[in-house]
């Protein structure tokens, strides 16, 4: 393995140990402020950034369950006995 490989290698495996940690930052427990919200969006976005370049499956699958932590969850609400989402 030559010295870029193992340079990406190890960058890879770097952006795996960050996006587990993204992950549990993302815990609706931990992100309750706006702020803390826009601190993930931001921690997010940069990851996608990083994350964009690899050659990795991995990264590009924690990437994208790193993005669906950014979408608002939806809830459902009844109104006398109607079912409204």
């Amino acid at each position: 393995m030559n010295r870029l490989q193992t340079i990406d290698v190890a960058l890879d495996e770097m952006l795996v140990n960050l996006a587990a940690i993204v992950l549990r930052l993302s815990k609706p427990d931990v992100t309750r402020t706006p702020e803390a919200r826009r601190a993930l969006a931001q921690s997010v976005h940069q990851y996608a950034v990083c994350a964009k370049r690899s050659r990795d499956p991995r990264v590009h699958d924690l990437k994208s369950q790193l993005e669906q932590t950014l979408k608002p969850n939806l809830r459902v609400v009844a109104r006398n006995d109607v079912t409204v989402s």
